[in-house]
C-alpha cells in the first residue's frame, strides 16, 4: 500500500491475496473455520479504520500475521476464561504463544499456499493425482480410487512434477527445507 491516501483497490487486492492464507492461519489456532474467517475479518477491518499503509507486502504480510495471531490468542484467552484452572490448558496457551508454532504455522500455511497454487495449475486428472499423494495416498490407491491403473497413475504424476517444477522452482530450497524438518 502507499504512504498518502487509503486506496481502497489497493485494499482490496491486499485482502485478496492474503485472506485465505490468513483464515488457514487462523484456523490452526482456533480449530473452527467460521470463528477463524471472523478473527481474520476483524483484524481487514481494524487496518482499514485506522487507515494502516503499507510500504511492500512483506510488511502486511508480517503486520497481518502477527496481528490475526494476537487476535486468535484474545479469542482463545476469552473462551478458556472460565477453565484455566486445568494445567493442560495453560500448558496449551504457554505452546500456542510461542515464537516456535508462531513461526510453524506461517511455514506451513505459506507452503501449503505455493503447492496449492501449483497444483491447481495442473490439468485437472494431474491436480487429482497429485492432491491424493500430498494426502499420503499410495500410487494403488489413487489407481483405485480413481479407477486408472497404476502405469496412468505413474505417468500422469510424472507431468505433474514436470510442469510443476517450474513453477516452484524459485521455492526449492525452501521447500526442500520445510518437508525435510517437519519438526521445525
Amino acid at each position: 500500500m502507499n504512504d498518502s491516501n487509503l486506496d481502497i483497490n489497493e485494499f482490496k487486492l491486499l485482502y485478496k491475496a492474503l485472506y485465505p492464507s490468513l483464515c488457514l492461519f487462523a484456523k490452526s489456532y482456533l480449530s473452527d473455520l467460521q470463528a477463524s474467517k471472523d478473527a481474520v475479518q476483524e483484524v481487514f477491518v481494524k487496518v482499514w479504520e485506522k487507515e494502516i499503509h503499507f510500504i511492500e507486502m512483506n510488511a502486511a504480510k508480517s503486520y497481518l500475521y502477527t496481528a490475526v495471531k494476537n487476535k486468535c490468542l484474545d479469542v482463545l484467552k476469552s473462551k478458556y476464561v472460565r477453565v484455566m484452572d486445568s494445567q493442560s490448558t495453560i500448558e496449551e496457551f504457554e505452546w500456542l504463544e510461542s515464537d516456535r508454532f508462531f513461526y510453524k504455522e506461517i511455514i506451513h500455511v505459506e507452503t501449503s499456499t505455493l503447492i496449492e497454487k501449483a497444483t491447481n495449475s495442473l490439468p485437472y486428472r494431474c491436480a487429482q493425482i497429485i492432491k491424493l499423494s500430498l494426502k499420503n495416498y499410495s500410487n494403488q490407491e489413487i489407481a483405485d480410487s480413481l479407477s486408472l491403473s497404476i502405469n496412468t497413475v505413474k505417468a500422469q504424476k510424472k507431468i505433474a512434477y514436470k510442469k510443476m517444477r517450474p513453477l516452484l522452482k524459485e521455492h526449492y530450497h525452501f521447500l526442500l527445507l520445510v518437508m525435510a524438518s517437519s519438526n521445525f
